[in-house]
């Protein structure tokens, strides 16, 4: 049976690992590199879908854990899934909830059948298995599906982190096996694995074995350095199919997806354009921005004068300003489409520097916008 969701290279910047292709799923044809902003709760925060679509995003995430507390996964299948319950109809990826549960580490306990652990919302006793969570998902009716993983820190030992991945495999293909729409969905597998080249490998071959739909790189920027994470993907990428999507979880800071695409990732999301956005801060093509700051109080120019979106277009750093220190939602529902403007167009920008084998002139004019260098955090 044919794959719900298929990839297409077009072309490789002749420079670099970075690949120009389609990303075909059930909902649409969409280019790649992409990046995907995250709806948590089946909404982009403040933004609504024909908003979306009007800065040029193409597929949306939503989070399984989330959905699955409130408003409940059937309810998300009775409504005709989640293309029609938040009125969109383009792409879809859901999450596992695994790093949701992952992240509540003083609720939860890990065996081979799952995850138990206790929702941060009433403290209830929850049970999460590998099977569970596509069930939820294919309710959820999401073109793209991410199998259960264990996401743990990045500096655990070898010894753990071994057991982990060992665990994760087989809770990929007990997923596989669970899955009841796979003319209409498809599921992606998440290579772990710390920074080990050996754990990396295996897990990439463990998945590989099993032919998902594509490939995620996990256990990725939650908090190693940015040498660390580009190292991670130098020897892990290429053990992925040159034929399927890469999609590196959760990552969205302009110097990340420069260096991603770099070195082979097709796919990339995070919240970042949105939470930054609700205290002020403003990504441009002159570098970082807090409009809050007192400086700002009587500057009638747009936020960034190079960007032609909905917010510079018609509203002036001193109204922003003024509307987030006022606690009015206009203000952050204007920084916010800036900021996705932003990084959708960047993604733009990075296809077509692909197309003309200059990748490395744009990674170089950002890196000086922002002040980036090689051994410096992200800077937001």
């Amino acid at each position: 049976m044919e794959q719900p969701i298929q990839y297409r290279l077009i072309k490789k910047e002749k420079h670099t690992g970075a690949r120009l292709g389609e990303l075909i799923t059930p909902h649409g044809t969409f280019s790649t590199p992409i990046f995907m902003p995250v709806g948590t709760q089946a909404t982009v925060k403040t933004m609504a879908p024909e908003e979306l679509k009007t800065i040029g995003a193409s597929v949306i995430l939503a989070n399984t854990y989330h959905l699955w507390l409130r408003p409940g996964s059937q309810l998300v299948r009775a409504a005709g899934g989640l293309h029609q319950f938040m009125h969109w109809d383009q792409g879809i990826l859901t999450d596992s909830g695994g790093f949701q549960v992952f992240s509540l580490a003083h609720r939860r306990g890990i065996s081979e059948e799952g995850v138990t652990f206790k929702s941060h919302l009433d403290g209830q006793p929850m049970f999460l298995s590998p099977e569970k969570a596509i069930h939820i998902e294919n309710d959820l009716g999401s073109d793209i599906m991410m199998s259960l993983d264990e996401c743990p820190p990045f500096f655990e030992s070898h010894a753990y982190l071994k057991a982990s991945v060992e665990r994760t495999s087989r809770w990929a293909q007990r997923g596989l096996q669970a899955h009841r729409h796979p003319d209409r969905q498809g599921i992606f597998g998440i290579v772990q694995g710390g920074g080990y080249h050996d754990l990396r490998r295996q897990s990439a071959r463990d998945l590989t074995s099993l032919d998902f739909a594509g490939y995620s790189i996990g256990g990725l920027s939650v908090g190693e350095s940015k040498a660390e994470m580009n190292h991670v993907l130098d020897f892990t990428t290429p053990w992925l199919p040159e034929n399927k999507p890469r999609y590196l979880m959760g990552v969205g800071t302009a110097d990340s997806l420069l260096d991603g695409v770099i070195r082979g990732i097709d796919m990339f999301d995070c919240v970042l354009p949105t939470r930054i956005a609700r205290n002020g801060t403003c990504m441009t093509s002159q570098g970082r921005l807090v409009v809050k700051n007192a400086q700002y109080a009587q500057d009638f120019t747009p936020l960034d004068p190079q960007c032609d979106c909905y917010t510079c277009r018609n509203y002036t750093r001193a109204y922003i300003r003024h509307l987030i220190h006022v606690n009015e939602t206009f203000g952050i529902h204007l920084t916010s489409y800036h900021n996705l403007y932003y990084l959708v167009h960047l993604m733009a920008r990075i296809r077509q520097a692909i197309r003309d084998d200059n990748l490395l002139d744009l990674r170089a004019e950002v890196f000086d916008q922002y002040g980036f260098n090689e051994k410096n955090a992200k800077n937001f």
